[in-house]
């Protein structure tokens, strides 16, 4: 289980002006900023359940997973990992996690998949028995079989992907942070790694946090998600649920000459809204639909949770 408590990281950072004036000054009285990156978080999430953290950039999604992990200390509050507290990083703790990152490799490029995978065997302390079985299992499902001995940096960027993902699961975790996956990947080797988790996630049942801005991501892995808004939780519950919070509203899609452009109406205010679009701009295309689950999501990372 993960068990997070008024969790809240703040950053201070230094503001140097530029040039030699502002080195002087510098060494004199130094300006900081703080940024409050997560603000009294709470969450608790069970074995076998993936949630996806969905905010803007900035938002704080990076910094709790880091939290998380064990590579940043919060400023206050309390988290446990399967009893661990990640920030201790005991190793009987990183034996049972793994981190994902959509921009960062953990195997040497100018080396094979299987030279890489042979060091983490030895990192984690992987029996024979079950290395082997997993490399099997892995490179099956995820079809890189005849990828196993090139060198990694002569693959595409999917099957370098997927040979990550190995990676980080040949030890067979039981918990797992992904953070966007499947940036920069096309839409083929997005769905295939969608497909492989999906598959990973009910045959062994881990705790998954996965963060994306590729919705297709949040829908088809997420049946929970926790949107964040400057460091703060606006909600969490049931991606279902999402959709409705809306109910009372249409979306306008507009392009006018000058731009296009999204925008939330009440059902009471349709008529009188679209009129007053038309007279205020040359409007080329105008489209009225109920919110989707992006719109929804959208409008809560702006504005946050409407009171009721």
């Amino acid at each position: 289980m993960i068990k997070v408590q008024n969790l809240s990281k703040t950053f201070i950072s230094h503001i140097k002006e530029p040039g030699l004036k502002g080195s002087i000054k510098a060494l004199v009285k130094r300006e900081t900023k703080v940024k409050e990156a997560l603000k009294s978080v709470n969450l608790e999430i069970k074995r076998g359940e993936i949630i996806g953290l969905i905010g803007a950039n900035g938002a704080g999604k990076t910094t709790l997973v880091k939290i998380l992990s064990g590579i940043v200390h919060p400023t206050s509050g309390e988290a446990t990992v399967l009893g661990f507290k990640p920030w201790e990083r005991h190793n009987e703790y990183r034996k049972q996690m793994c981190l994902i990152m959509g921009q960062k490799a953990q195997v040497w490029w100018d080396l094979p998949a299987l030279d890489s995978f042979l060091l983490l065997k030895e990192i984690y302390q992987i029996p024979d028995t079950i290395y082997k079985r997993n490399v099997e299992f892995l490179a099956e499902t995820l079809m890189v079989k005849d990828h196993l001995r090139t060198q990694v940096r002569k693959l595409s960027l999917g099957e370098r992907m997927k040979i990550e993902l190995m990676a980080a699961l040949l030890h067979q975790p039981s918990v797992i942070f992904m953070d966007e996956p499947t940036i920069g990947l096309d839409l083929s080797a997005q769905r295939a790694v969608r497909d492989f988790m999906k598959n990973y996630q009910r045959e062994f049942k881990p705790i998954t946090i996965l963060t994306s801005h590729y919705m297709e991501d949040i829908k088809e892995l997420c049946p929970r998600v926790v949107i964040i808004k400057e460091g703060e939780f606006v909600y969490d519950g049931a991606l279902s649920k999402i959709q409705g919070m809306l109910g009372d509203e249409k979306c306008l899609s507009v392009t006018t000459k000058e731009s296009t452009y999204k925008l939330n109406v009440p059902r009471s205010e349709l008529a009188s809204k679209t009129s007053e679009i038309f007279k205020a701009n040359e409007v080329l295309d105008l489209n009225i639909h109920d919110p989707s689950i992006e719109d929804v999501i959208e409008s809560i990372m702006k504005n946050g949770m409407k009171s009721k």
